[in-house]
């Protein structure tokens, strides 16, 4: 789901990210949602984040441990801080510098790519590229998940339903059609 979140309320949102939590979970299901700065009670809704950054993974794995990862890096979200924010703002060359906790080094701007190579040293960083190093069975795949063709359905049936939903813009739009049409034969009948 991708910015559920625009033009909705903070309140609003989080009951949607409430109720996607519990399907989920029902379900033992997957769910994936980009949002762009949460509520802090949204936020804690979440079991993993994954945080991209100019087309990099910064980051992804709990919660829990994302603050834990930019602590080792040497930035530290301060108390008050919604955390969300924070993993927004520490990959912005702009941001950054506020966040700086080592105080025995100068700070010098770390740029995407180095969190990024951290990353996959990082103790959730090796987890996932285990993880994905592991080729997937196809035996496990469930059986009504597999597509046996192309499309999810047959081409008349689509053939079918792509005429009916013409037919019905034509019907929506007759004026339009019809007002077309009697300016192309105006103009034919002017030419002679």
């Amino acid at each position: 789901m991708d910015e559920i979140s625009t033009g909705l309320d903070s309140s609003t949102t989080y009951q949607i990210i409430r109720y996607l939590r519990h399907s989920t979970h029902a379900l033992d299901a997957t769910t994936i949602i980009s949002l762009l700065q949460p509520a802090p009670e949204t936020y804690e809704l979440f079991d993993d984040v994954i945080l991209l950054s100019e087309g990099q993974i910064v980051y992804q794995g709990p919660r829990e441990s994302a603050l834990e990862f930019f602590k080792l890096m040497g930035f530290t979200c301060p108390e008050r801080k919604n955390v969300a924010d924070f993993l927004q703002e520490v990959t912005s060359k702009k941001d950054q510098e506020q966040y700086w906790s080592v105080l025995d080094r100068p700070y010098r701007y770390v740029p995407v790519g180095k969190f990024a190579q951290a990353f996959s040293l990082y103790r959730e960083g090796k987890i996932l590229s285990e993880e994905l190093n592991i080729p997937f069975d196809k035996r496990n795949n469930h059986p009504a998940a597999l597509a046996t063709c192309s499309y999810g359905a047959k081409r008349l049936e689509l053939l079918k339903i792509n005429y009916q939903w013409q037919k019905l813009l034509i019907k929506r739009n007759a004026f339009i059609y019809i007002f077309k049409f009697v300016q192309v034969i105006l103009r034919l009948l002017n030419r002679k």
